[in-house]
């Protein structure tokens, strides 16, 4: 999600944590570093953390190794940020590092924290979680008999991994269902396929990015030239719904499909020199120094009829392609209100290389300057999911607790993507379902979650719209012409 993996030697020639002040050092003048360090640290606060170091050591009711005791303070100062910021321990980091693959072990859920509970920001396709119906905005309370109120999201993370094979009861609160769920998953090894495309009709085709991983942007050049091959498209529907994003290259690939040479596609700013950067679409911003799958696309992807599909399960890399071709006016973008995770997080691995740290350090920002954060992008076009308010069905970033705050266009709220009714609790949503007559989601309560939405199939109401609007462009084309 929004993961911009740089490497220790190119941000600092050595990154050395001081877990008791959380100080990043630069070994290119280590007397300049060590002066600083000695300068800035809390002396006060440091003798505080001893006490209470000591006092665990000492007294708690059972023996406490010291790295126990060090990893937890380091968790506890990184998670206390904001929702994104993290520890990796040693198997936390090598999942990241395989997960950026595509293939990991799990029940393939992206997954955040919220009121103590965990989160699920987006199940993600053709796998355990998402073929028995858990939807973003879902709640999880219970792992199998364990409550996770209270215990790290890295803890909860770990007990959903597993042995391939192995099963794990989610208990689950949805906003529009009347009580609890229960789903029964197997764990399996999740092979994420990143893009996938389909010519629905002469003329017309549908490609979906589920994650940016690192092969996105050759699959998606694939993709792309294969539907060429049969014949010039008329109009393309880019799906981005439910993609929690992934990596940062990855999305400036596939916004660098569709625009202009050298047209911009994010800035990024932060505190130190190395957070502030703009991205855009050149092969040096994206094939990072690889192969440029991009150079021989057909000529006819930077001018075919575009229409990008989002919703509040779209998130950080997602958000990102859509506001770029939004604000260069290259696509309409149709569907709900994204996520609004506009931070970035860099991955800094500490000595001696098994372990690091997920720290947030700067804020996306389009390329006219509107910051995603805690607000997504707007879409062009308002459509909601099956013809319904999806009000209910997604929380977002601006709902999780400590979350960055926007720095520009504070004042602009979920009001502007055509949520003009006050927001209501889930209680009240279900009772308005019951004075209608209605039976909510479901015909009863069985305790089961409802199938998934297939993908551009004649059910998917935000795709037929999005075909229809291509097709009435090319009318509107001909009667021009």
């Amino acid at each position: 999600m929004g993961i911009t993996q740089m490497n220790r030697f190119k941000l600092f020639s050595l990154i050395l944590l001081s877990f008791i002040a959380g100080v990043f050092v630069s070994a290119y003048n280590p007397a300049v570093a060590q002066k600083d360090m000695r300068s800035g640290l809390p002396v006060e606060d440091l003798r505080l953390f001893a006490e209470v170091f000591n006092a665990i050591k000492q007294g708690y009711v059972e023996p406490v190794e010291d790295k126990k005791m060090i990893a937890n303070a380091i968790s506890g100062m990184l998670s206390n940020l904001d929702p994104h910021s993290a520890y990796l321990d040693t198997e936390s980091f090598k999942e990241l590092q395989v997960g950026t693959q595509g293939e990991f072990g799990g029940l393939g859920i992206e997954v955040g924290m919220e009121d103590g509970l965990v989160k699920v920001i987006s199940p993600i396709e053709d796998t355990p979680a998402f073929r028995a119906g858990v939807k973003a905005g879902d709640l999880i309370f219970k792992l199998d008999d364990e409550p996770v109120k209270g215990i790290p999201l890295t803890e909860a993370v770990k007990k959903m991994r597993g042995k391939p094979g192995t099963k794990i009861r989610l208990s689950i609160f949805r906003k529009s269902e009347s009580k609890p769920v229960e789903v029964s998953l197997t764990r399996e090894i999740i092979k994420v396929q990143s893009v996938k495309s389909r010519l629905v009709e002469p003329g017309y085709a549908w490609v979906r990015i589920t994650q940016f991983q690192e092969n996105t942007i050759p699959l998606l050049a694939k993709h792309l030239k294969d539907l060429y091959r049969q014949g010039e498209l008329k109009g393309l529907v880019l799906d981005l719904r439910n993609d929690p994003g992934g990596l940062l290259h990855g999305a400036v690939g596939v916004s660098a499909a569709f625009l202009p040479a050298n047209a911009k596609v994010v800035s990024i700013n932060g505190r130190v020199q190395e957070a502030r950067q703009a991205y855009s679409a050149t092969p040096g911003d994206y094939a990072r120094g690889s192969e440029d799958f991009l150079k021989d696309l057909p000529e006819g992807v930077k001018k075919v009829p575009l229409v990008v599909l989002v919703n509040g399960g779209s998130a950080s890399a997602s958000e990102i392609v859509a506001g770029a071709l939004q604000d260069h006016k290259r696509a309409v973008i149709m569907g709900t209100q994204t996520f609004g995770k506009g931070s970035v997080q860099t991955i800094l691995p500490l000595p001696p290389g098994d372990a690091a740290i997920k720290l947030t350090t700067a804020r996306y920002y389009t390329p006219s300057g509107r910051s995603i954060q805690a607000k997504g992008i707007v879409p062009d076009i308002v459509v909601r999911e099956g013809g319904k308010s999806d009000r209910f069905a997604y929380l977002r970033e601006a709902d999780l607790m400590g979350h960055l705050e926007n720095d520009r266009d504070a004042g602009e709220s979920a009001q502007d993507a055509g949520e003009s009714a006050p927001k209501k609790s889930g209680d009240e949503a279900r009772h308005d379902k019951k004075d209608k007559g209605g039976k909510g989601d479901r015909e009863e309560d069985d305790g089961l979650l409802p199938p998934p939405l297939e993908y551009a199939s004649a059910s998917d109401q935000q795709f037929q719209q999005a075909l229809n609007l291509l097709k009435g462009l090319q009318i509107m084309s001909g009667v021009n012409r």
